[in-house]
């Protein structure tokens, strides 16, 4: 009689543990998609931090041209006598 309860327990256990496993392989196709979406976002995020390093840098570039041609902007208003750090520039009339 002990043994008839144990073996219907453990055959219970048995289809509720197919029935759970049946139903986590039914969704396996849903979690395949979500990590191929994932995988994409993670690709295109990292082409965006490239391209971010990129402009970074091009930025930086740029400032130390700006700082250079206002360093000469500033000898130029030097030799020719004006103020220092005068913020308006003058262009020759055509």
């Amino acid at each position: 009689m002990v043994k008839w309860i144990v073996l219907a327990v453990i055959v219970l256990a048995l289809i509720v543990l197919a029935l759970a496993a049946w139903v986590l392989m039914g969704r396996l196709p849903a979690l395949d998609r979500a990590a191929r979406r994932l995988r994409l976002r993670q690709e295109q995020a990292l082409a965006l931090q490239a391209a971010t390093a990129e402009v970074t840098g091009r930025i930086e570039e740029l400032r130390t041209v700006a700082e250079q041609a206002q360093e000469k902007l500033e000898i130029i208003r030097v030799r020719r006598g004006e103020e220092p750090g005068n913020a308006k520039l003058r262009f020759p009339a055509r």
